[in-house]
This record gives C-alpha cells, sequence and structure tokens, in this order.
C-alpha cells in the first residue's frame, strides 16, 4: 500500500485500526524487550526515577509544594522524549542485534533537528502547564503554604479543596489528551523515519483519532502503571518506565503500516 497523502502535502502513513485489547499484546512485548536488554532498560528506569525524586525534593525544599502533583505529572508528559533509547533497544532487538548503551544513549541522533523541535515543544507545554497549574491554586488559596501537612489540609480538607481539585484535575486532562495525541507514536516515527516534525504529530494524531477506545485503553494503562511507579517513592518507575518505553515501540510497529504496506 502506497503512503497516504494528505490535502497539505504531507507523507502521512497509512493507520491501521485495531481492537481495544491491543495495549495488551503491546505490554507483553514491552516486557519482552525488557527482559532482553535488562541493564539497559533498568539503567532507563533508574535515571528516570532519580530525575523524579530530584524534582520532587527541588519543589519541596523550595517551599513549591502546590507544584509537586502538576510537576509529577508534568515529567510523565517529557516520558515520550526521555524514551527515545529504549526505542532504539526496541528497534535493534527487533532487527535481531544485539543493542550497546553508547549507540541508545545517542539515539536521537538519527533526526536531531525534528526529534529537538519536538523536545522543545514538550517543554513549552510543561513550562505551560506549571504556569496554569500555579495560576490555579492562588485562585482557590489566598495564603501560601507552610510545610507537607498545611499543603494536604489546604488541598484535600478544607472547602476550596473539592473546586480546587476538580478544576485541575480537568485542566490538566486537557494537557494529558494534547500531549498524548500528538506524541503516541510521533516519536518513535522520527526515530524510525527520515519524517519531519509535523508529519510525525499529525500521523499520532490520525493514530489517536482513527483507534479512540484502543487509545483510552492505552492511555490509561500508562496512567495506572505510572501512578503504581511513582506511589512506590519512585523505586517502580525503575521497571514502570522502560516497560512502557518498550511498549510503545511497539504500539508505534502495529498502529503505522510500514513503507511499501
Amino acid at each position: 500500500m502506497a503512503h497516504a497523502v494528505c490535502s497539505e502535502g504531507l507523507d502521512i502513513p497509512p493507520i491501521r485500526a485495531l481492537p481495544a485489547s491491543r495495549p495488551l499484546r503491546w505490554l507483553g512485548a514491552g516486557w519482552r524487550d525488557l527482559r532482553r536488554a535488562p541493564w539497559i532498560g533498568m539503567t532507563y528506569g533508574s535515571m528516570f526515577a532519580a530525575m523524579g525524586a530530584v524534582l520532587t525534593l527541588g519543589l519541596a525544599s523550595a517551599d513549591r509544594l502546590p507544584w509537586i502533583v502538576p510537576g509529577g505529572f508534568g515529567f510523565v508528559l517529557l516520558g515520550p522524549l526521555l524514551a527515545v533509547g529504549l526505542y532504539e533497544v526496541s528497534r535493534c532487538l527487533e532487527q535481531g542485534l544485539r543493542p550497546r548503551l553508547t549507540p541508545v544513549l545517542n539515539a536521537w541522533r538519527a533526526n536531531p533537528a525534528q526529534i529537538g523541535v519536538l523536545g522543545v515543544a514538550l517543554i513549552a507545554v510543561l513550562v505551560t502547564w506549571l504556569l496554569v497549574a500555579n495560576l490555579i491554586f492562588a485562585l482557590f488559596f489566598s495564603r501560601p503554604i507552610a510545610g507537607w501537612h498545611d499543603f494536604y489540609t489546604q488541598a484535600f480538607l478544607s472547602g476550596q479543596g473539592l473546586p480546587f481539585l476538580t478544576v485541575g484535575t480537568l485542566v490538566g486532562a486537557v494537557f494529558a489528551v494534547l500531549v498524548f495525541s500528538i506524541t503516541v507514536i510521533s516519536i518513535p516515527m522520527l526515530l524510525d523515519r527520515k519524517a519531519d516534525v509535523i508529519t510525525a504529530m499529525v500521523t499520532s494524531i490520525r493514530a489517536a483519532r482513527r483507534n479512540p477506545a484502543t487509545m483510552a485503553v492505552w492511555a490509561g494503562m500508562i496512567l495506572v502503571l505510572t501512578a503504581a511507579g511513582l506511589m512506590t517513592l519512585y523505586i517502580g518507575l525503575i521497571v514502570v518506565l522502560p516497560l512502557i518505553g518498550h511498549a510503545t515501540w511497539h504500539a508505534y510497529r502495529d498502529l503505522v503500516a510500514a513503507n511499501g504496506r
């Protein structure tokens, strides 16, 4: 099957329609990849977990407790970008090659300009989300936070807590849907093909639009797995994040038809 070309002139590859149960297969394939190259996956997972812990401690020590939850959420937003090396591991294994750490760490060089542009866009979204989250907190609470207990009391036990959490969750969901739609397969595509960032993002959005139930299940699985990793004080992320990264590569391979097919 030839590539489908949209009216704007972008070379968009064909997108497959998949059942809602398909993410289970992606996770299974991701787990196999993690078992075949465990030390690389654990290295990445450890780096991710350490970055998350440093972020949390930094916000806490800087009296930015209201930013901790959106900061952790924002850290997840950058996950697709940070996982470029994990996609490379899965690609190597797919080709029967033995992945090596140095080439994996340099995987972004396969398409540096386009991956860099998308990275800058994701960082801009993250900064915007943090500013919006801070604004939402300021709208509902008039005084500064004085420690963890005060943060918990104001956010969860005060009269403003429920509307604050409701608005914050809804706004966060908008950011999450936006980022998920444009990154669910775009970064693996930029690694795998000499595509430009606009083509990759449009392909990702089309994949999400053609498979709404499948993408909803996949997003829910990512959310549950990431939340489980966070609740273990980031230790669980050492396994969870490389698992999701490897599975994302297989999601891309499953959703996007190969060249010439």
